[in-house]
Parts: C-alpha cells; sequence; structure tokens
C-alpha cells in the first residue's frame, strides 16, 4: 500500500551527479557465467515455504495460547521472521516462470498471501515495473523514492509507518474490498491506489484485465472473506482479543523488517534520470558472506539485491552461486565489488549522514 509523501530535501544542496556508464565486462560476465542457472528448484521453493508456513504459524501458536510472557515474546521473535521469510517469497513469484513451479503461486496464496492479506497481485503486476530499464528510479517506478535526498526525519517515519501495515490491509480487504464491490467510483480508487505493495505514493494501478482479473477476483474474494471473518469474530468476541493482537502484532514485526530491508537495498540517490543498467547495479545494494545476520533480515537472495538487478532471471537459491563464480573472473577494479557492503548498521548509517548533509 502506498506510504505517506515524503519531503524532500533542498535541490540547491545538491550537486549534478554525473551519468555512469555501462560496464560492458562486467555485464557480460553476468549474462555468460549463470546460463545454467535460471532454473528453479521446485523441491527448494515447496521446502522453504512449507518449513517457513509451519515454524511461523506454529510459533504464532505458540505466543498466542503462552502464559509466560518471555516464552510469548520469543515465540513472538521467531514467528515474526518465519513468517518474514515465507512473505518474502512473494518477490519469486514475480520473477518465476510459473510453469517451471506448477501450482507454487497457489500453495504460497494458501500459506501465506491470504492468511497474511497479501495475496500475491499486491506485487505481481507491480515489482515487474521496478525492473524496468527506463523505468527504474523514475517516477514511474513504484518501488522508488529517493529516499538519500529527503529531509532526515522522513527515514523515521519511513520505517515506523510500516507498523501500522496489519491495520491498513485489515481495512483494505475487509471493509474497502465488500464496499468498492457496490460503488465502481471506490472500486476504481481502490485497485488504482491502494492495491499495491509500493513506495512511491504517486504510482496508480492500471484496472486488470484478462487471466490478471480472474486471478485477482478470486484472490480478492477469499481474502476479503478471511478479513472480515477475523473483523466479525473479534467484535463478537468469537475470537479473543488477545489472539488478535499478537497475529497483529507479529504482522507489524514483519512489516517493520521488511521496511528496514528495503531501506537499505538501494542508496537511493537517483532523482528521476533514466539510469544505466550499470547505474541501478551500483544504486544496489549487495550483502555477501561473511556477514552472518543478513540471513535473517535480507532472507530469500535479497542480501544480494544488486546482483538480482543484474541478474532478475536467476532463482534466489543460485544468487550465491552466481556470486561466487563472479567474484572468480571480475578484475579488483570491476564496479561489480563496488555494491558490496558489510551489513546493516553502515548502510542505515549510510542513507542518514547522506539525508542529513542534503545530498
Amino acid at each position: 500500500m502506498n506510504t505517506i509523501t515524503l519531503e524532500r530535501a533542498g535541490a540547491a544542496a545538491r550537486p549534478a551527479r554525473l551519468p555512469i556508464a555501462d560496464d560492458k565486462a562486467m555485464l557480460k560476465a553476468a549474462a555468460e557465467l549463470t546460463r545454467d542457472l535460471v532454473k528453479p528448484n521446485a523441491g527448494i521453493y515447496w521446502a522453504d515455504l512449507i518449513g517457513s508456513s509451519l515454524v511461523g504459524y506454529g510459533a504464532l501458536a505458540v505466543a498466542i495460547l503462552s502464559g509466560t510472557l518471555w516464552v510469548a515474546i520469543v515465540a513472538g521473535i521467531v514467528a515474526v521472521l518465519a513468517l518474514y521469510r515465507g512473505m518474502s517469497m512473494i518477490h519469486e513469484l514475480t520473477h518465476v516462470k510459473h510453469a517451471s513451479l506448477p501450482g507454487f503461486r497457489t500453495g504460497w496464496n494458501a500459506l501465506i498471501g491470504v492468511p497474511m492479506m497479501i495475496p500475491s497481485f499486491m506485487y505481481e503486476g507491480v515489482h515487474n515495473l521496478h525492473h524496468a530499464k527506463t523505468r527504474y528510479g523514475t517516477a514511474e517506478d513504484p518501488e522508488y523514492l529517493p529516499l538519500a535526498l529527503m529531509k532526515p526525519w522522513t527515514l523515521p517515519v519511513f520505517i515506523l509507518v510500516s507498523a501500522l501495515a496489519p491495520i491498513g490491509l485489515l481495512i483494505r480487504f475487509g471493509v474497502l474490498a465488500p464496499l468498492s464491490a457496490l460503488s465502481p467510483a471506490l472500486r476504481e480508487t481502490v485497485i488504482a491506489r491502494y492495491s499495491a505493495l509500493s513506495i512511491n505514493p504517486q504510482f496508480r494501478r492500471r484496472m486488470p484485465q484478462g487471466d490478471e482479473k480472474a486471478r485477482w477476483d478470486m484472490l480478492e474474494t477469499v481474502t476479503a472473506i478471511w478479513a472480515l471473518a477475523l473483523i466479525v469474530t473479534t467484535v463478537t468476541g468469537v475470537l479473543p482479543l488477545k489472539a488478535v493482537l499478537v497475529f497483529l502484532a507479529v504482522g507489524s514485526g514483519v512489516a517493520l523488517i521488511n521496511q528496514v530491508r528495503t531501506l537499505v537495498a538501494h542508496l537511493w540517490e537517483n532523482e528521476g534520470e533514466v539510469m544505466t543498467v550499470t547505474a541501478q547495479y551500483l544504486d544496489s545494494v549487495n550483502v555477501p558472506p561473511p556477514a552472518l545476520l543478513p540471513v535473517l533480515w535480507a532472507p530469500i537472495g535479497l542480501r544480494y539485491h544488486a546482483l538480482h538487478h543484474l541478474l532478475p532471471g536467476v532463482p534466489y537459491h543460485a544468487l550465491a552461486e552466481a556470486h561466487r563464480r563472479l567474484s572468480d573472473v571480475l578484475e579488483p577494479d570491476s564496479p561489480y565489488y563496488k555494491a558490496n557492503y558489510r551489513g546493516l548498521p553502515g548502510l542505515v548509517g549510510k542513507i542518514a549522514t547522506a539525508t542529513m548533509r542534503g545530498r
């Protein structure tokens, strides 16, 4: 769902940025060395999805049912991390050829998308625009804001507002979806403004057509029924208030981690210009080994986010091998290494410093 509008720093404080030419050696190596890595491994995808779901919902149940505070807190943290991993697989759904993973989109929606109120249509048809070569970093990119060029206070607002995501999704599907079925004008607004996991407040979705519309309507109906059931059973006392609050708290935890991860996925230094592929790569972030914590806050290959922008067709489980191959052959002065960072604190500090310097 769209975020609030964030204020930019004054243009006078920013020097002009020189265009970055494509590095042909890097692009050629990336294409040639990874041709055998593009096939998704169905066993890995299904095991990851089912395992994350079992651990996440199991831990959620413990957090709800436990009468001991510390047990509930630990279980809640486990639930957040496991369900965050499961929900991150929505990113794979936008890139994978579904014929290569028959039934996986349906399975993901059944286990994660509908229960957590983020059906796959909220990202499919949106994320691919972020990867369009002429859209990345421009006003037409739904997943880009020049955060490094904005006022310092925008960063904590950007992160903290995400904690309200579960409430927003409950309203989107439990209230707006049923009402929009009765009002064409409201329906148009709901689709355009409240049907995308985007951060660009200017982004508007088009009306779905054909097979996309049929899939959208089915998933939205099922998710709306689930959201309405949560609201009604909570209001009538059938579902204990504690259970609902724990569920919403876990959802908020997932949203917060994802927003922090989003904050450091790019350098956010572009202000609308069309960028070369190499420039897009350098505006993105890898956090490769030996760092260990990215396994938790950047799962499902998200620790190789810059590499993913070079090779969006490579499945998440093959990105580490792709990184190894490129690191073995590219010269030390290659721009490939300039997108590699050590960890989360340094990246947060980098963007925070940029906002305070007004650039």
